[in-house]
């Protein structure tokens, strides 16, 4: 298969308004199945055949050893790309249905597997290398359950301190939003613009590089993985929805804070963490 197509599929995604991580990913998933397909049959990729999907589902089944959820996600990438070629006028058909995925048990346990304690304990490591931005970032990860993609497309002029609220232009599916700032997030904010207020730059982003750029998802990354084996921003997120709830809450109001489109996504924060079915299993 041509680049060209690759950039092609690229620009239909992004004419969908899909985000940047689900085309980063829709991309890297397309470019596993071609080589697969390169490697298996020694020819060019140009159409999707249902064969050879069946095929690669069992070789990432029986070969890769690959989860249900990530054979899915490969799965999806692919059936954007069947519907991609379609509208293209390459293929006329659907090779990939809904039925082609996997069945996967919805999930019991709660998602979050941090602690209160952890996070607290996170936090003052943070604090203690002197770094407001740092500090400031991951207190709103912790106690408003944004995004990390949200965070760092948030502008100075979206913090509204009198009103304690941050508007989210750029969440999931383009959808808008309103969080609320509690008393931790607002001291964490007022002693970090102390620091961004001095700064000689131009960026309108409210976290940025010491170079002045918009702060980057790899440098986040860095930082925690530096200070932590297991706390993550995407840990950080589920922390909020249980520890949301478990202060009381409603779902509806965790659903919309967290920017869940559905009601179901939240509901699973109400349920125990395995640790606690363990506890209950071993008293049985």
């Amino acid at each position: 298969m041509k680049m060209e197509m690759i950039k092609e599929f690229k620009k239909y995604l992004e004419d969908e308004k899909k985000s940047t991580n689900t085309i980063k990913c829709y991309i890297l998933n397309l470019a596993s199945y071609i080589k697969w397909f390169k490697d298996s049959f020694n020819r060019d990729l140009k159409i999707l055949y249902k064969q050879n999907i069946l095929d690669y589902k069992s070789f990432l089944m029986l070969n890769k050893k690959y989860n249900s959820k990530t054979i899915n996600n490969k799965l999806s990438a692919l059936k954007k790309f069947n519907e991609f070629l379609i509208e293209k006028g390459s293929q006329s058909e659907m090779v990939i249905k809904n039925k082609d995925m996997l069945k996967i048990q919805t999930e019991y346990t709660s998602p979050t597997t941090i602690t209160e304690a952890e996070v607290k304990y996170f936090l003052q490591i943070i604090l203690e290398t002197g770094k407001n931005r740092n500090y400031f970032l991951v207190v709103l990860l912790a106690y408003t359950g944004l995004r990390i993609s949200e965070s760092l497309d948030i502008k100075k002029n979206e913090f509204n301190l009198v009103t304690r609220e941050c508007l989210i232009k750029q969440g999931k599916n383009k959808k808008q939003r309103t969080i609320l700032l509690n008393d931790k997030v607002v001291i964490a904010f007022k002693e970090y613009l102390k620091e961004r207020n001095l700064m000689p730059i131009e960026s309108n982003f409210l976290f940025v590089s010491n170079r002045g750029t918009k702060l980057s998802r790899i440098t986040i990354n860095q930082l925690f993985n530096k200070y932590s084996t297991k706390i993550t921003p995407h840990k950080l997120r589920h922390f909020f929805c249980t520890n949301a709830i478990e202060k009381g809450m409603s779902i509806h109001e965790v659903a919309y804070l967290a920017g869940h489109s559905n009601i179901h996504t939240t509901l699973l924060y109400t349920n125990p963490d395995k640790q606690k079915m363990i506890e209950k299993m071993n008293a049985l």
